[in-house]
Parts: C-alpha cells; structure tokens; sequence
C-alpha cells in the first residue's frame, strides 16, 4: 500500500529510481561531504545518497508520519530532524563542504530559495541540488531581455552560477504533478558584489519587478527621487523596462540605495 502524500504540505514523492540516481549523481560527493536532504519523503533519493559513503547525511522532515518512518528506515546511517526548513536554525551542522539536497515542495519552494540566498553567512554550504516546478526554474535562469527573467533570477545571479541538469516528467512522481520539474544545481560565486544589507537588493528587485511592464521611470523616481547623478553614473535609460537592466545594474541600484540610507 503506498503512503498518502499530505495535499497540505505539497507533497509529491519522486519514484523513478533512474532520475533520482540521476540526482544524486548531479554532484560529486565523497568521503568527507556532508549533506543536508530537505523534505526526505519516504528516504527514495536518500537511499542513494547513504551509497555514496559521505562523512554525514542530515534529513530535515516536516511531516511527522514520515519522520518516524525514516527514523526507523535509518536508524543509526543518519540523523534526523522533525522540523520545517523554512524555520530551520541548526547552522551548527553546516559547513563549506556541505551539499543540500532538496525536492521542494512547489508552493514554499522560492521561499526556501530565498532563506539560503539571504543567510548564507549563516547557514553554510557548498552546492544546492533543488528540484523546482519549471516555470520556477526557468525564472531562476532566465536572461535580461527575456520574459522569465526578474526578482529571483537577479537575486540568484548575486550568489550563485546556476545549472540546470534535466527537466522531469510527472510520471516520474507519486501523485502525478499537473507540470513538469526541472532539477538546478547552485554553486557558490568565489567573488560576489558586496552590500551593506543584502535586503537593499531585494527591496530595488521589488519594486521595479512589481510593474514589470512598464518603463523604470516612475520606480527609478520613486526610490531615488530622479536622482540625476545616480541615472549618469550608472548610465541608465529610464524608458528602458525592467527585464532590460542585467543583473549588475541591479546590484549597482541597490548599493546607491544603500549610501542614500547611511
């Protein structure tokens, strides 16, 4: 009899062993990784990562059903916790050589995202291994001038060279999604623009992203007052629209943000 997804927690078990070996094989892993799998589900890609003989594998698991069954799937291969991700503190148990693993569930998965983009200084690692809905994957690549680029592939292209390994069918889930998923792999920048408070970049990200559509002018005017020397020194064409600007203009706006507040 196979275990009941939890509609709630936006449950969908991956089941086709060939992906999830595909998963655990998207990055190398060897005696001294540790890894962190968020939302373990029944223990399918966990499996696999415990043949891959790392120094650690940690599972954090919302739901408490399939807690307990992992805990006593595993018993002593790893160590476990019955938590939400979203509020996850154990910093402690993350370092640079850590690998997170994650099948995210669809409607926290940017949220997710985010917590590792924002508190990277505290919660340690070296690569993400994320399964995404595709469109959310797509926005997190996309390129300026396309229609998917915005917020979260500006906010990704500061912290992390971001590859996309293979998209996925839903019959390769238990239940079925309605869309396809597509597996991205994180890894962090050696070198990244530096700021004051990060959250500057998210508020300019925001503000210009919420009018998508239209020119820059009025959110331009809005966060810097049509600040003359700010359009010159970053050479900027207000009828130009949001998904015009590279990321590096961004980072530039929201520094200048910065100095406007100290």
């Amino acid at each position: 009899m196979k275990l009941k997804p939890n509609k709630k927690l936006g449950q969908n078990f991956l089941v086709d062993k060939n992906i999830i070996k595909r998963i655990a094989e998207s990055v190398p892993i060897n005696k001294d990784s540790e890894i962190l799998e968020i939302g373990a589900g029944t223990g399918n890609l966990t499996e696999f990562l415990i043949d891959k003989k790392p120094k650690k594998i940690y599972l954090v698991e919302k739901d408490k059903n399939l807690f307990e069954i992992l805990k006593n799937k595993f018993k002593e291969e790893i160590e476990i916790f019955n938590e939400d991700i979203l509020k996850f503190s154990r910093n402690d148990i993350l370092t640079n050589n850590s690998i997170i693993f994650g099948n995210l569930p669809y409607n926290i998965s940017s949220k997710i995202l985010t917590k590792f983009i924002f508190n990277t200084e505290k919660f340690k690692f070296r690569t993400l291994v994320f399964l995404f809905q595709k469109e959310l994957a797509d926005r997190i690549i996309a390129k300026k001038n396309t229609s998917s680029y915005g917020r979260l592939s500006i906010l990704c292209n500061w912290k992390f060279d971001v590859e996309k390994v293979i998209e996925i069918s839903p019959n390769s889930f238990y239940p079925k999604p309605k869309i396809k998923s597509t597996l991205l792999v994180f890894k962090n920048k050696n070198i990244i623009f530096n700021f004051d408070d990060p959250k500057s970049l998210e508020k300019v990200t925001n503000i210009f992203f919420n009018q998508r559509r239209k020119k820059i002018k009025k959110q331009f005017i809005h966060l810097f007052k049509n600040n003359l020397e700010i359009i010159n020194k970053l050479n900027i064409d207000l009828n130009l629209r949001p998904q015009n600007l590279s990321p590096e203009t961004y980072f530039k706006l929201a520094k200048e943000l910065e100095k406007l507040r100290y």
